[in-house]
């Protein structure tokens, strides 16, 4: 009988884990033993030691350890494998994340224990798309504001005025910074709203672009012609900071930046010296839209809190029940293609890419 752990929390529960892996064919006799971490109702966070700690994770490493007693797999969302966890669980062989990055991970201590990492592209995609064009058109009309407003007891007619009205999408220019698996369905939403899309991404093909109807350019070109700028990067040392003050002051008057990636694409002086509100006071910015930040939550002094034209949630792009189960179902195959002896589709690491090149071979 093979033990495995689900690893779960309050969105990606352990019975779903539990679920998708036992009716997966041919795994075998299953002793599956749940844990469940506090996210999301705890934000999450780094866990572990100075200079050896993971991002994003969830759950504390003394409470992992001791329930991997014996797992040869595990399937998670946000449990914590720092390096002390790989040393500490030597029956270990493979973790299925079922996230698009498995940032939880220690990936290079996985490599020297020889576990398998396997993670879960496009799980959230459907989500955090639908959410990036609700945010879109929640900062272009001024929803959230009206909503809060009208139930205030305050009638805002002066809405309806010229030097007021809000954009449509019909016939706007939309500039997507990031081609992925979220900004392809973004594209193809945008265009049927009759919108005109600029793609920047140094990793997506001309010809890509163009069978989906896109146009490929460089950063600058793509903030100077937007008049909506929607990010979808992945966060790394070559994309963090990307949009910061001369970024900004490229867009038209009256753009509307939407971040539903990640908080830290965002250059944080722009907020933290005030750059960012002063655009939304001036008008020089016509809107922000933000459902990531640098800092989760943001802090009681974040200088945004009280700017005009904001539309903020927290964190919530990919918060769907289609989402938790999508996400448990791929990690289940991948960590179903581990025990079948079956090349891994979405592997993450070194040991990961060995072995799906050594059983695919």
């Amino acid at each position: 009988m093979t033990r495995v752990l689900a690893a779960g929390d309050e969105f990606v529960v352990p019975t779903l884990f539990d679920e998708a892996l036992r009716a997966e064919p041919d795994v075998g006799d299953l002793d599956i033993a749940h844990l469940t971490a506090g996210w999301p109702r705890e934000p999450f966070g780094p866990v572990g030691p100075e200079g050896a700690r993971v991002q994003e994770a969830s759950g504390t490493e003394d409470d992992l350890v001791a329930a991997l007693d014996g797992a040869r797999v595990c399937l998670t969302q946000m449990a914590p494998f720092t390096a002390r966890v790989f040393d500490a669980a030597p029956d270990l062989e493979m973790v299925a994340v079922s996230r698009g990055g498995p940032v939880n991970v220690d990936l290079a201590a996985a490599d020297r224990a020889g576990v398998a990492v396997a993670q879960a592209p496009g799980r959230n995609a459907a989500a955090a798309a639908e959410y990036a064009v609700g945010m879109t058109l929640a900062a272009l009309r001024r929803i959230p504001m009206a909503d809060r407003e009208l139930r205030d007891g305050l009638w805002r007619g002066d809405l309806y005025a010229y030097d007021e009205a809000g954009r449509e999408l019909d016939g706007a220019t939309v500039g997507l910074v990031g081609y992925g698996a979220i900004g392809r369905i973004v594209a193809r939403v945008l265009r049927a709203f009759g919108a005109s899309v600029l793609v920047a991404d140094p990793y997506t093909a001309e010809a890509t672009a163009g069978a989906d109807g896109v146009r490929l350019v460089g950063l600058d070109e793509l903030l100077r012609s937007s008049s909506v700028v929607s990010l979808h990067a992945r966060l790394s040392d070559e994309t963090r900071g990307m949009i910061g003050a001369r970024e900004l002051d490229l867009l038209p008057e009256g753009a509307v930046l939407v971040n539903t990636a990640r908080g830290g694409l965002l250059d944080s002086s722009v907020i933290d010296s005030g750059h960012l509100a002063g655009a939304l006071r001036s008008g020089r910015l016509g809107g922000l839209a933000l459902d990531v930040y640098d800092v989760e939550p943001p802090p009681d002094d974040w200088p945004l809190h009280h700017a005009p034209n904001v539309v903020a949630t927290p964190h919530l792009a990919g918060a769907t029940k289609e989402t938790a189960h999508r996400a448990a179902s791929i990690a289940a195959g991948e960590a179903a293609r581990f025990l079948r002896g079956e090349p891994l589709r979405h592997p993450a690491n070194e040991v990961a890419r060995a072995r799906t090149e050594g059983v695919a071979s």
